[in-house]
């Protein structure tokens, strides 16, 4: 196994630093390559940081400025780079806990094509997330849960690992935040075999959330997209 691990950076600094040090000493063998995406919107400092990483780990850290907008352009720029056998797709301020990352890996050498985080089962949970948003978040589960026909519990926690065919063949649509759930949705209606293991989501304690409010009903369009679409039209046409 090679995992290619892939980190987002807009404003974090201290966090960046200590999610690639997590990374690399609970991963040495497996994590193969990390790509710290910024945009033009990443602050001086953050990629001061990002570029002081790659030089420490020459060779297995890259520094890359994404070509498509927003957070879903850069996953999706990632995506097309990404050169190990797996995709581990998380978020760079501590949100997505980096010591989770290991087990995410674990259960992968198992045989799944896809292995994602949860906040509702087990040890996972929320940190700090504003109790209304929690309760909304619940709602979107259970409403994309019952749609889809799934047990999974957690359908737009963006942390997860995948298999490389899965990013590379799938005909990937959105640029904003509903890209973390188009990510499993697609997968799901492929017949991706995937399992949940918990996590625990903390509120990152450096710069501002990225993601406004509306955006969240913004996942219905993918969601009701998906689910309707011949399934050789979620691949991209030379997969």
């Amino acid at each position: 196994m090679t995992v290619t691990a892939i980190l987002p950076v807009t404003d974090e600094t201290a966090s960046l630093r200590k999610t690639v040090e997590i990374l690399l000493a609970e991963n040495p063998q497996e994590i193969t390559e990390i790509l710290i995406v910024a945009c033009q919107r990443t602050t001086p400092a953050a990629l001061a940081v990002a570029e002081d990483l790659g030089r420490q780990h020459a060779g297995l850290i890259q520094v890359r400025f994404q070509q498509r907008p927003f957070l879903g352009g850069a996953i999706r720029d990632a995506f097309e780079w990404a050169s190990g056998s797996h995709v581990l797709m998380m978020a760079s301020d501590l949100e997505t806990d980096p010591a989770t990352v290991k087990e995410l890996i674990a259960k992968a050498k198992d045989g799944y094509d896809i292995v994602t985080a949860t906040r509702w089962k087990g040890e996972g949970g929320f940190r700090g997330y504003n109790p209304f948003k929690r309760f909304l978040n619940g709602v979107f589960q259970t409403i994309f849960r019952v749609f889809y026909g799934t047990t999974l519990s957690d359908l737009t926690y963006g942390f997860r690992i995948f298999k490389k065919q899965w990013v590379k063949t799938i005909a990937w649509e959105e640029l904003r935040h509903a890209f973390l759930l188009e990510t499993m949705l697609k997968p799901l209606r492929l017949g991706a075999r995937v399992i949940e293991i918990p996590s625990a989501w903390r509120a990152r304690t450096e710069g501002g959330s990225h993601n406004p409010f509306w955006e969240n009903f913004v996942y219905f369009r993918i969601a009701f997209k998906t689910r309707f679409r011949n399934r050789r039209r979620l691949l991209k046409a030379n997969a």
